[in-house]
């Protein structure tokens, strides 16, 4: 809240309102405040609904994602501000049906909306897509560094059976790995997949250029990241809007905006303390980042 300090009337996007907590306290703090809750996940959006039912016609609700929110309304005024809280949520990772962890027999799904009948699940990743394809996945968005061994591994065991459980991805991470893999590592794999299969870093690409657009001036972008691709895209956006001249190197004379959009917050990433991690350890790998509109 210090951060994106709401104030008067105008209206918040919660791009990842989840189960509505970060809204309640905006809604709480500024009490003329509007404010779009939106989410993938209608599982969250109906947490959102029962969490913020107090403060009534104040709040609008929409299933979409985030980078597709502002075409999903018929938004009338600049936005105040913007909060993006990344990643999937407890719920989701607590939730054996939904298919995010590594735990025993759980279905290999990872959909955020897994209402979408026509969206690949993380097996139909595994079972489908080429030995080059996942090579890039688990590498780019896994941070995997035998990456290359681990996809062609994925296709021998596709051969024999398909993927259905995590028990078959963890069976195949052993044999690329030839041990036992620890749990940071069976971590970075579904997480690469995760990303995949929802398109994550593509989607917070697009919904920063088109919150950025829709921000009235002195308007506020928040994100809260918690791995490093996310966290570097965030940071690289928000350098790159706060540069007045974006010309390649050697221009004999700027030709490109030729003044800054805004200006960066936060001059590094803010973390959380380890008050919170002790009562939240899921916080500890949180990672803030601010940028205000000029």
């Amino acid at each position: 809240m210090e951060f994106l300090a709401p104030s008067g009337d105008g209206i918040y996007l919660d791009g990842t309102v989840g189960g509505g907590g970060h809204s309640r306290i905006l809604l709480e703090e500024c009490t003329s405040c509007r404010v779009l809750a939106v989410d993938r996940d209608p599982d969250a959006l109906e947490a959102a609904k029962s969490t913020l039912t107090p403060f009534g016609n104040r709040v609008r609700f929409i299933n979409a994602r985030f980078d597709e929110a502002l075409s999903s309304t018929d938004l009338s005024e600049p936005l105040a501000g913007v909060l993006l809280d990344l990643g999937v949520s407890s719920h989701q990772l607590d939730s054996d049906g939904r298919g995010f962890a590594f735990r025993t027999g759980v279905e290999l799904d990872m959909r955020m909306d897994a209402t979408r009948a026509d969206g690949p699940t993380a097996a139909d990743f595994l079972n489908s897509e080429p030995e080059e394809v996942l090579a890039r996945i688990f590498h780019e968005y896994g941070e995997e560094p035998r990456s290359r061994a681990l996809a062609r591994a994925v296709v021998e065991r596709r051969a024999e059976t398909p993927f259905r459980t995590s028990d078959d991805l963890v069976a195949v991470l052993y044999r690329a790995l030839s041990r036992s893999p620890k749990a940071k590592e069976k971590a970075r794999i579904f997480q690469a997949l995760r990303i995949a299969v929802n398109e994550e870093l593509a989607c917070l690409e697009r919904g920063l250029t088109e919150f950025r657009e829709a921000l009235a001036p002195g308007a506020r972008i928040v994100v809260i990241s918690y791995h490093s691709l996310e966290d570097r895209l965030v940071k690289n956006a928000f350098r790159e809007w706060s540069r007045s001249c974006i010309c390649p190197p050697g221009m004999p004379v700027c030709v490109c905006r030729g003044e800054p959009l805004g200006s960066v917050l936060t001059r590094k990433t803010i973390r959380p303390s380890d008050v919170e991690v002790r009562r939240n350890p899921r916080a500890r790998s949180a990672r803030l980042r601010a940028w205000s509109k000029g």
